[in-house]
């Protein structure tokens, strides 16, 4: 069932204390904004949380109010096709946004479900889209973010060997988790197999099984959720041409620490 409506709306001098106090600032909408166009986006923000584990923030044909950034957490996208299978469009972590394919049609394209305890930020897109009018800084951000879904997107449909595909996909997490000032080498996976498997395009048995070969080789250790990158050079050699954080900052590859 969906999250539901009461949502806990704080102040703004709050809000604006929490904003830029987070640690995740840098890496939401405020990226580059100054203090004036930071409190006009503050205006129009609330929270929602806490969203329990397998709790949906928002489901497919619901109609589009905001773009959410998770504040804490992880959240995943999913649809479900005519035969009642489940495609995993991808996982959301602290300082990501989704909802934004419900922007053209003003309907969610997907559901969003929290895969742990989370909160996020709600931004009212009715609202925020006279924002980004307004404020350039803004705009570009929102671009820059959209961008970088599309390109993911294209990615997953490239003809890529099952092998490069989980180890760009481990590699794009340790970027999103660098990113965040935590380690490199060092992955919590919020997710099971099976839907690391689903997003991938591959079975869960596969995903299994290059795990424990990569852990067989000396490049990964697994434990349960944890993966422990052993050998990021070898890892980068079987999927840097499926990393799905292939970007502004792949020249600045993550140091295992």
């Amino acid at each position: 069932m969906a999250a539901d409506g009461n949502s806990n709306i704080i102040s703004i001098a709050h809000l604006r204390q929490s904003c830029r106090s987070c640690t995740l600032r840098d890496l939401c909408l405020p990226l580059g904004l100054d203090n004036e166009d930071m409190q006009r986006l503050e205006s129009i923000v609330h929270t929602r949380g806490p969203i329990r584990p397998g709790d949906h923030l928002f489901r497919e044909g619901d109609d589009f109010h905001a773009l959410y950034a998770v504040k804490k957490g992880a959240l995943k996208t999913y649809t479900i096709d005519s035969q009642g299978r489940e495609h995993v469009l991808g996982f959301h972590l602290a300082g990501e946004l989704a909802g934004l394919d419900g922007i053209h049609s003003g309907r969610n394209r997907c559901n969003a479900v929290a895969l742990q305890t989370a909160s996020v930020c709600a931004l009212p897109f009715a609202r925020l889209e006279q924002l980004i009018h307004d404020v350039p800084g803004l705009q570009a951000q929102v671009l820059r973010i959209m961008s970088r879904e599309l390109a993911a997107s294209a990615k997953l449909a490239t003809d890529h060997s099952a092998e490069e595909r989980l180890a760009g996909f481990l590699l794009g997490l340790s970027r999103r988790y660098h990113r965040r000032g935590l380690s490199a080498a060092v992955l919590s996976l919020p997710m099971p197999r099976r839907d690391i498997a689903s997003h991938l395009r591959l079975a869960t048995e596969t995903v299994s099984r290059l795990f424990a070969r990569f852990q067989d080789d000396g490049i990964v250790a697994v434990r349960r959720r944890e993966v422990t990158i052993l050998d990021m050079a070898a890892l980068q050699a079987l999927g840097a041409s499926f990393d799905l954080e292939d970007g502004d900052d792949k020249q600045r590859s993550p140091r295992l620490r």
